[in-house]
């Protein structure tokens, strides 16, 4: 509709995908969205948001707009509205000046707790029971802006980072679809953030998955569905190798050292509080197994198993 706010989408991963589909349905004028071209090195689990804008007959950028080609673009555009959903990068003042009507994001979490980077993993690392999807006002200051509306999600005991993810991602959406137009109207109502009860958390990289046995075991659990598939995995060293543990589960009673092999089969580990059962490793070069299988194979009861 000629009448409608023009509208940019900075977007990536799910949410990014997830958040088009939605401003389509709501039968926004999205006139360009500029995204990231996949990394090779980054195990890709979500959809393509270039390829749904293209699908979708909307162009797609890949420059970067707080960079002066991709301003120049996003000025050329002469957009109303800024929408950010899942973009890596923080967008600059300057940037956010280029959208008369004001510049929005969707946050992967209840803000103000978890502004930041990984705001999903962390949460699940931490033993959170909920998050969910926040639009808010983009600010000079990361996830700091006014919030217009929230949509929570439940994390269950059996969740992993995955999985919370494509639910925040469907929140985001029914956040959205109830909230867009009024921001497209000017008349969507905001609440500033309480800055006392704000955490902030940064990104996470492969090496914070090392395992530390003096950790309880539900501690150690949470990790690993924190990082698991397609994260990086959470590891400990055997015999100067990383192993690496996709899928455990906490177990409690009598148990021995952090770190001892209490059985193979099962492959139970003694921690700082209760067992780790250990049920899906992997060797390093080696092909992912049952830790039922890879337990008799490589370790002994008794043993102790070192961090990385």
């Amino acid at each position: 509709m000629a009448d409608r706010p023009r509208v940019a989408l900075l977007a990536y991963s799910e949410v990014g995908v997830r958040c088009l589909e939605t401003l389509r349905e709501l039968g926004s004028s999205v006139v360009a969205v500029f995204t990231y071209r996949d990394d090779p090195e980054e195990a890709i689990w979500f959809r393509s948001v270039a390829a749904t804008a293209s699908d979708a007959g909307i162009p797609a950028f890949f420059e970067n707009p707080n960079a002066m080609e991709g301003r120049e673009l996003l000025g050329a555009l002469a957009p109303d509205l800024l929408l950010s959903a899942y973009y890596r990068d923080m967008i600059v003042p300057e940037v956010l000046a280029l959208a008369p009507g004001g510049a929005f994001n969707v946050h992967g979490s209840l803000l103000p707790r978890y502004r930041g980077r990984a705001c999903i993993n962390w949460a699940i690392l931490r033993g959170e029971s909920e998050t969910g999807a926040t639009l808010h006002e983009m600010v000079a200051r990361p996830d700091a802006g006014d919030v217009l509306d929230q949509e929570a999600v439940p994390i269950l005991f059996e969740d992993t980072a995955l999985s919370v993810s494509q639910k925040v991602a469907e929140a985001a959406a029914r956040m959205l679809r109830r909230t867009w137009p009024l921001v497209e109207a000017g008349r969507a109502p905001r609440c500033a953030q309480e800055a006392s009860r704000a955490s902030y958390f940064g990104r996470r990289r492969p090496e914070d998955g090392k395992v530390s046995w003096e950790l309880s075991a539900r501690e150690l659990y949470n990790l690993v569905r924190a990082v698991t598939h397609p994260w990086p995995g959470a590891f400990f060293s055997l015999r100067g190798k990383k192993i690496f543990v996709w899928q455990a589960f906490p177990e409690e009673g009598p148990g021995g050292s952090p770190g001892e092999v209490l059985s193979v089969a099962p492959l139970r580990v003694a921690t700082g509080r209760g067992v780790l059962r250990l049920d899906r490793v992997q060797g390093e070069g080696s092909e992912e197994q049952d830790g039922a299988v890879w337990g008799p194979a490589h370790l002994r009861s008794g043993e102790r198993l070192e961090e990385a």
